[in-house]
Parts: structure tokens; sequence; C-alpha cells
């Protein structure tokens, strides 16, 4: 039987809430365990994201399709690949459940519950950054999702694994992920004042990443994009 969409938001906000708690809680432990060595931080911050991500696709894609990101749901929206009427509620509980992934991460590490990062991430490299990291996960999904869809949670996961360390934002790539990093003043925090155009960014890469994909992917015997 097919999921209700309580189950799929239910689901998706699950979903974001354990990707955020991963974010920041490695983020808080490699910044412990790390000495100071900025790159060793990264290395453990990056390997546990790619592995929940991994993991919570293959658990939850069988029931709200685990997007656990805003700008995948509106592109597979643009596409007509997913029913307009759910995304308001699918980014609302990717938001709420990004927020409290971030939370949680902090009572698990006994941090204080509300934070505001000072991590300051801008300028046009960061921003540029960030319209190619989620230009790529936009092209991994729809690609993947085109030819082979079961291997999409293991290219999703190494995807974003390598965006951590080719991209000068370090791969946010997810405007749900955005908001709540910029909620706690850890490792893996985002300034307040960066996330509007962090946004931005994600938005102009989702959008180049649909016009390409609608393009490159299409089933030629039908002369019908997939």
């Amino acid at each position: 039987m097919k999921p209700s969409l309580a189950q799929r938001i239910v689901a998706e906000g699950l979903g974001t809430a354990f990707l955020l708690a991963a974010v920041v809680g490695s983020g808080i432990m490699a910044a412990k365990l790390s000495g100071g060595n900025g790159g060793l931080a990264l290395l453990c911050n990056t390997l546990p994201t790619g592995a929940i991500l991994t993991v919570l696709i293959l658990m939850l894609g069988p029931v709200s399709g685990a997007h656990f990101n805003p700008v995948v749901s509106i592109a597979l929206a643009l596409r007509r690949e997913f029913a307009s009427n759910a995304l308001l509620p699918y980014i609302g509980a990717q938001i709420v459940g990004g927020i409290m992934g971030v939370w949680a991460a902090h009572l698990m590490f006994a941090l204080p519950l509300w934070q505001v990062s000072a991590t300051v991430r801008t300028g046009p490299g960061q921003w540029f950054a960030e319209a190619v990291a989620t230009f790529g996960l936009l092209l991994t999904i729809l690609g993947c999702g085109a030819r082979t869809p079961a291997a999409v949670p293991y290219a999703v996961g190494l995807y974003i694994t390598a965006a951590y360390w080719f991209t000068a934002s370090t791969s946010f790539a997810n405007p749900a992920v955005t908001i709540a990093r910029s909620l706690s003043d850890t490792f893996a925090g985002i300034a307040p004042g960066g996330v509007i155009a962090f946004i931005g960014a994600q938005l102009i890469g989702m959008l180049a990443a649909v016009a390409l994909a609608r393009w490159l992917w299409r089933d030629y015997s039908s002369g019908k994009s997939l």
C-alpha cells in the first residue's frame, strides 16, 4: 500500500533530522578529537555524512523518496515527478527536521540547545562552490535515477563525501541543511548572514541541473524526457 502523506512527511523530517545530527555531531566529535588538525577534522566530518546519507536513503526511500533536501523536492516537482501539493509539506518537514537534528546533536554533547553560528562562509568562491555542489548532486540523483535507480543511495553518499573536499564551501547543497547549520556554533556551522546567498546559489545549481538532465537523459526512442 502506498504510504500516506503523513507517513511521507514524518519520514522526510526524521531523515533530515538524522542527517543533521550526523553532520553536526560528527563535526563536534571531530573538533574534540583532531587536536586542532583541520584536515583531519574535515575528514572525520565527511565520512559519517556520506555514510548516513546512504543508510537514510536505503531506509526511508521506499516511504518518502528520501529527498531530505528542498532543492531535490523542487527539482522533482518541476519535472512533474513529484506532486506539487506535497511540496510545501515536504520542505517544511525538511527544515523542521534539520533544526531538530541540530538540537539533538547539541544535547548529545551537552552543549547549549540554542546557538547561532559565528563561522563566516561567504564570497563569490563559496557561492559558486554551492552552485557547483548542488548542480552535481542533482545530476547524480537524476542521472542515476534515469538509468540505475538502485545505485542512487550509494551514488549520493559517495558524491557528498567527495564534494566535501572539492568544493570551497564543503558542499552544503541543501537549503534545509544550510538553515539548520546556522543554528550551531560548532565546526559545521555557518553564520546566518551567509544563509540567503548560499540558498540562492543552491537554487541556481538546481535549475541548471534540471535543464541539463532534461536533455542529457532523454528517451530517444519516444522523444520524451525521462
